[in-house]
């Protein structure tokens, strides 16, 4: 059946989807394959703002004491924070900061997270700790600017609520580390954004003592945070996780459940950052790689907007260590590229939500139409999946539109799709007929880098009373992008295309001497 899209819009297509993206820990991003990636992210893309871990770890050499004098002090050394921001903004992006984790000097105990072994215990002095906070903000304004440090968010710490983030997940001890820190932040500038508490999934009886905390306290919160993912218990295998998912629209709860908690309080009408999402919560599941990854969160950039003030990709590339080294390119990362820039499908999904338009003329359970100010329609469409495995997807799923384009006396449109599916643009399959080479050769590179790039297909639509007929036939686990333009033509009257056909030349009488 064939849908009619109105011709007036529906809404408008918010940014959320890419005001933010993750990455990881801060000081990676002074690495060229992490600079690389993010410029081709920032190409194709163009994300807002970008938020990872480690900010004030060691490895980042912010807080350094000393003594002097038989005196103990402390120097606050940015050096590396204005290599790495200095480097964001020349690409185009803006930090979303996090405040952690704790440098060791400063912290209360040698509890640790992730291979590079963020301490995740709280300050043993909280009076250092909001000095610290106050100096690193103090510092980013003074080097960049009030008017531009007041557009970056500043969160608080990251899931307190889990016990491998904060020592014994302990709630009164984050309420103490969120107000000293959104009071130091303040102290800087009144008009910066200060907020958290960055939970995990399944914490949601967090909301309301942190709602009661701040308001009694008259702590300050500019906006809440929470991440959202949708796997089950890990299974481990060597390097890598199996791990069973719940399906997307479970993503799309989570977004909602702030809002949903928070509902009577004094934080009701606070913006919502969902600052970590993604479907496994594991940097080593091969589901991130594949292309039922990308049909699987399509519906969730389609309509995550409407739920919340932004929703962040955890990450936009595989330079990233929090279990390690990877030890192959393609290795299940969260990132939207691999090492040396090969474009998973879910990349492209992104990449295909930058060129929709503002305007939303109709939404579906398999397609989001949108429309440009100069007139051009987009149409995001994608193929259903099956997170359980125990109805298979269909090989092929149509999609049939009736779209407004152009105005009087327009006559075609032209269309062009770009795809990528199990048998399209997807690194991770031709990866695996090359025999899933650990470290590919230059040349076996450039074949992944082909392999990835999206199908094209194009061709002219007749237009009929200011509509035409758009019929999409997607294969399994298909993203599809489809742009109609009204075309003018401008062909020259003279122009005939047959003369591009070759003469056909007459058959070859006999040669002279063999004439009679």
């Amino acid at each position: 059946m064939r849908l009619i899209v109105p011709d007036r819009p529906t809404g408008r297509l918010t940014d959320a989807w890419r005001t933010c993206v993750g990455t990881g820990r801060f000081d990676l991003a002074l690495r060229r394959d992490y600079q690389d990636s993010l410029a081709l992210v920032q190409r194709d893309i163009g994300f807002r703002h970008i938020r990872g871990h480690g900010l004030l770890s060691d490895g980042v050499g912010v807080h350094r004491p000393y003594e002097w004098r038989g005196e103990r002090r402390v120097r606050h050394a940015f050096t590396y924070v204005d290599q790495v921001v200095d480097a964001y903004l020349d690409l185009g992006v803006r930090p979303f900061v996090e405040l952690g984790f704790m440098p060791s000097a400063l912290a209360s105990g040698d509890q640790t997270v992730f291979w590079w072994r963020g301490n995740v215990t709280p300050p043993r002095s909280v009076t250092e700790w909001g000095d610290l906070v106050r100096a690193t903000v103090a510092h980013l304004v003074d080097r960049y600017g009030l008017d531009e440090v007041r557009g970056w968010p500043i969160e608080v710490w990251n899931e307190p609520n889990l016990t491998d983030f904060w020592r014994d997940a302990d709630q009164a001890a984050y309420h103490r580390l969120y107000e000293v820190s959104a009071h130091a932040v303040k102290d800087v500038d009144a008009a910066l954004q200060v907020g958290g508490p960055a939970l995990s999934p399944g914490a949601d009886e967090w909301w309301e003592p942190f709602a009661e905390f701040v308001a009694d306290r008259d702590v300050p919160v500019d906006f809440v945070s929470r991440h959202a993912y949708t796997s089950g218990p890990a299974r481990h295998v060597p390097f890598g996780t199996r791990q069973t998912l719940a399906p997307a629209t479970e993503l799309l709860e989570q977004f909602a459940a702030p809002r949903r908690r928070l509902a009577g309080t004094a934080l009701a009408d606070r913006p919502v950052h969902i600052t970590e999402f993604n479907s496994s919560y594991r940097p080593d599941n091969p589901i991130h790689d594949t292309a039922f990854h990308a049909a699987y969160l399509a519906p969730v950039l389609a309509a995550g907007g409407d739920l919340v003030d932004s929703f962040s990709y955890w990450t936009f590339c595989d330079v990233f260590e929090e279990q390690g080294v990877p030890t192959a390119l393609l290795h299940g990362g969260f990132g939207l590229l691999t090492h040396r820039q090969v474009k998973k499908p879910t990349y492209h999904l992104y990449a295909f939500m930058a060129r929709l338009g503002d305007e939303v003329l109709a939404r579906g359970p398999d397609h989001l139409v949108t429309r440009h100010p100069d007139g051009r329609i987009a149409v995001l469409a994608w193929a259903p999946v099956d997170v359980t495995g125990r109805d298979p997807a269909p090989e092929r799923h149509t999609v049939a539109l009736s779209v407004p384009i152009g105005g009087p006396g327009t006559a075609s449109a032209f269309l062009l799709r770009r795809s990528v599916s199990e048998d399209a643009g997807n690194a991770w399959a031709a990866w695996r007929e090359l025999g899933s080479p650990q470290s590919p050769r230059p040349r076996q590179l450039d074949a992944l880098r082909e392999a990835a790039e999206p199908a094209r297909a194009h061709r002219a639509l007749p237009v009929t009373d200011g509509r035409a007929d758009v019929d999409l036939t997607l294969t399994r686990h298909e993203v599809t992008v489809v742009e109609l333009t009204p075309v003018v033509d401008e062909t020259p009257p003279w122009w005939d295309d047959r003369l591009l056909d070759p003469p056909v030349e007459p058959p070859a009488g006999p040669a002279p001497e063999e004439r009679p």
